[in-house]
């Protein structure tokens, strides 16, 4: 479909267009998003791969000495609204309707409707994931599914959306001939369809903004909400995001991604798979860089544990709150040994956080709610944590960078193969969010399990059984695990799925010369039309 207005070019290149989402004037607004904001997206991408060459030829991320004043200097942010004072707990979960109901049903003080990691960017996923959010804002969003009605509680959890990242364009959508980036489509669809329900309930546009790399890239966010509220005519301000930390080139710029979004920022999340996937892509050309088994790499690794303090410091100097990490954790049916270690599991993890100082936790699934909130309420009784005045650690950047000792295993070779493949082919099919032997994958864990092979073959890695890391090898041992997928989902599945495509993609990319960038970038053009 192609239209013009204004005498302006749009297209849309898809014939699945629902009418409320893509209205005219939304598409005027994204329009005049693109004309404003798209070739400085561009510009931070080049400065990404700028910087990675820096990275490339020795250099290591660092605390940026042009922002030393920042970084010392004694400011805060002034306020954060009253919906966003107590986030104990928030699920997260993809934007079908079913999610956007169970997850804002689900008893958190936030959910996530994610168009980013746990969404498979198909152009039906995202224009239905629009329409449900718009309902889910007008409350009017309901659901008849195998005999069961779905409709919103009274009460129901703060909505926040996270868009697609900064990297990621949007194939279905043209403006004079250029691709529309995903992160403006998806943030510019919901501002504008949504703002003012949501002003009138007494709540506000509230985002997570992912991957930030740089706190240029957040000044770019900072100036898309103001040219947003301006366009409306909504004071400065009114929007609301939580910026995920989930980049090591972050981590040494908290301070200058609040700054430059003071007007704007609510908190600091921990994105720990992608925060170790990004490590792994900065550093990989450093001489004696590795990373063991990526199950032995959890936040009591010494550099994942310095990043979350450093967050937590940062944060509650800055009066802004600091969100933990994900429990990712689902329940075990019919083996209530196995729930409750996975549940023990999930405790731990949760006591860890709260003990440290965070404000609030993550969850996958609502079985987890109750849980996650138990923990926060006997420690942390008050909507926050940010009242308490602990002793500032000083985190330097050898503690950030420092490398995590385990052993690399067939076993984890194996997993790796096998994950990775079960979660790009649900990712092919359309699923973005994937539940894989009793945990709720995302685009994350494919992400770290192919940087971690790519990595280990590079190096020519030695595993504990004295074979080493070979392209035949990771031939071999994909061959017999998509005999145990196959298993796994059941032939008649395996058979009628995207199996092979993907075992082919992602072998691909675990033997590429180059770590790419995004597996997503890779593999988008085989959905995009869908």
């Amino acid at each position: 479909m192609t239209t013009i207005t204004r005498n302006k070019m749009i297209e849309v290149r898809n014939s699945m267009n629902p009418e409320e989402v893509l209205t005219k004037e939304a598409l005027l607004f994204l329009f005049s998003l693109h004309k404003e904001f798209n070739q400085r997206r561009k510009v931070l991408l080049e400065n990404r791969q700028l910087e990675q060459q820096v990275f490339d030829k020795g250099g290591s991320p660092d605390f940026p000495k042009e922002t030393r004043l920042i970084r010392e200097s004694d400011w805060v942010v002034e306020s954060i609204p009253a919906d966003l004072q107590d986030r104990r707990v928030e699920i997260t979960g993809p934007v079908d309707r079913k999610m956007v109901i169970n997850g804002l049903n689900s008893g958190a003080k936030v959910f996530m409707a994610d168009f980013e990691d746990a969404c498979s960017p198909s152009w039906s996923n995202l224009m239905n994931g629009q329409q449900n959010l718009k309902e889910a804002v007008d409350q009017t969003i309901s659901l008849e599914q195998n005999g069961k009605h779905y409709r919103l509680n009274e009460q129901t959890a703060v909505l926040v959306v996270r868009p697609r990242g900064l990297h990621l364009e949007e194939q279905n959508l043209e403006f004079e001939g250029v691709s529309a980036s995903g992160s403006l489509v998806d943030f510019g669809l919901y501002f504008f369809h949504n703002w003012k329900t949501l002003i009138q309930r007494g709540t506000a546009p509230y985002f997570y903004l992912p991957k930030l790399e740089h706190y240029r890239e957040a000044a770019w966010w900072n100036e898309v909400f103001n040219y947003a509220q301006e366009y409306v005519g909504l004071p400065k301000g009114t929007i609301k995001a939580t910026v995920l930390i989930e980049t090591i080139t972050a981590s040494f710029q908290l301070d200058e991604i609040i700054y430059e979004l003071k007007d704007h920022i609510a908190g600091l999340n921990c994105g720990r798979w992608d925060y170790i996937f990004s490590y792994i892509k900065k550093m990989k050309n450093h001489s004696g860089f590795m990373v063991p088994d990526r199950d032995q790499i959890t936040m009591t690794s010494p550099f994942m544990d310095a990043y979350s303090k450093r967050v937590i410091e940062v944060c509650h100097r800055r009066n802004i709150l600091a969100i933990g990490g994900m429990a990712a954790q689902i329940p075990v049916r019919n083996d209530e040994a196995a729930n409750d270690r996975a549940f023990a599991k999930v405790k731990e993890d949760k006591l860890r956080e709260v003990k440290n100082g965070h404000d609030g936790t993550w969850v996958a699934h609502p079985a987890l709610v109750p849980l996650a909130k138990a923990v926060f309420d006997e420690f942390m009784p008050t909507s926050n944590q940010l009242h308490l005045h602990r002793m500032a650690e000083v985190v330097t950047q050898e503690q950030l960078l420092e490398l995590p000792q385990g052993a690399i295993t067939e076993a984890g070779v194996r997993k790796n193969l096998n994950v990775g493949v079960l979660y790009l082919e649900s990712w092919l099919n359309g699923t973005g969010a994937a539940a894989l032997y009793h945990l709720m994958e995302d685009a994350a864990t494919a992400e770290i399990s192919r940087a971690q092979l790519w990595l280990w073959l590079q190096r020519s890695v030695v595993l504990e059984n004295r074979r080493a890391c070979t392209a035949e090898l990771y031939r071999e041992y994909l061959a017999e695990e998509l005999m145990k997928i196959k298993s796994y989902v059941g032939p008649e599945r395996f058979v009628s799925g995207k199996f092979d495509l993907a075992a082919d993609l992602f072998l691909q990319m675990v033997s590429a010369a180059q770590l790419d960038d995004f597996l997503t970038l890779i593999v988008y053009p085989y959905i995009a039309q869908e």
